[in-house]
């Protein structure tokens, strides 16, 4: 869909994705085919390392410079990707308060002894809409949203959008079921062409946040022994149902959104 209203406004596509933005992450992050690449050229994809650091608020900071250079010379700009919070801090900014190593410390040790559904559960508790947008079977990101929450954190500034840009917001609709339908063939088909082999090739980094990853993190599991591969294909397609439970969740709470079945390029907005 993207791609195809990126040709209609003859212009290219920012991604909003989390996972595609590295490099080494390819099959079990569903990147584009490199004939979609060729197709619609994609700006944030397979920019930077999994051994990097990076942030919402990084994200945001960055595609912000772009988008402010782009429109310098072009007309329209596609914005496509699942990652709410990444969406949020292109469109409104964001950038969490600094780190209270105590209250980290603490967590840490809950963790240990509580194991990380009861401190996911408390996330949720604490703030539902933090924890839709939050991985939450990732140890790491519960641990750092949880210490944004109780530190008090908030937006600590926003940039409001140029008086002259103007944003349509669109997202797809379809059955539950078939969502779930497209879900487990995404995964069968991910494996097909290679999901079980890139993850052995990137198992011996295992430990880096950007593979805490739904697909890769549960084969590590199989290879740890920890379960089977049949168990893990399961669980990937499973945990990749539930992730896009909590993204709709998420995007529901946005009113401005558009939820369409099919693209209407005729219908759109001028």
């Amino acid at each position: 869909m993207a791609i195809e209203l990126a040709q209609h406004l003859k212009t290219e596509i920012l991604s909003a994705d989390s996972r595609q933005l590295y490099a080494e992450l390819n099959i079990g992050v569903a990147r584009p085919e490199p004939e979609e690449l060729a197709m619609v050229r994609h700006h944030f994809i397979g920019n930077i390392s999994i051994t990097e650091e990076y942030t919402a608020g990084r994200y945001g900071r960055e595609a912000r410079e772009f988008a402010d250079a782009w429109f310098k010379e072009h007309e329209n700009l596609v914005l496509c990707g699942g990652t709410g919070l990444y969406i949020r801090a292109f469109l409104e900014g964001i950038d969490r308060s600094p780190a209270d190593e105590a209250i980290r410390t603490k967590l840490e040790s809950r963790l240990k002894t509580e194991g990380l559904a009861a401190l996911a559960a408390e996330l949720l508790a604490r703030n539902p809409a933090l924890a839709s947008a939050t991985d939450l079977q990732n140890p790491r990101r519960v641990l750092r949203a949880l210490e944004w929450q109780i530190s008090g954190g908030s937006v600590q500034h926003a940039t409001s959008l140029p008086p002259d840009w103007k944003v349509v917001k669109l997202a797809p609709q379809m059955e539950r079921e078939l969502l779930y339908e497209r879900i487990n063939q995404r995964v069968d088909k991910m494996l097909a062409t290679g999901l079980w082999q890139e993850a052995e090739l990137l198992f011996p980094q295992r430990h880096l946040n950007a593979l805490q990853t739904v697909g890769y993190r549960e084969i590590f599991d199989c290879l740890e022994g920890k379960c089977s591969r049949e168990e893990a294909i399961e669980k990937i397609k499973q945990h990749t149902r539930n992730y896009a439970k909590r993204q709709l969740t998420w995007f529901r709470k946005d009113t401005s959104i558009q939820w369409i079945k099919r693209l209407d390029l005729a219908a759109l907005p001028g």
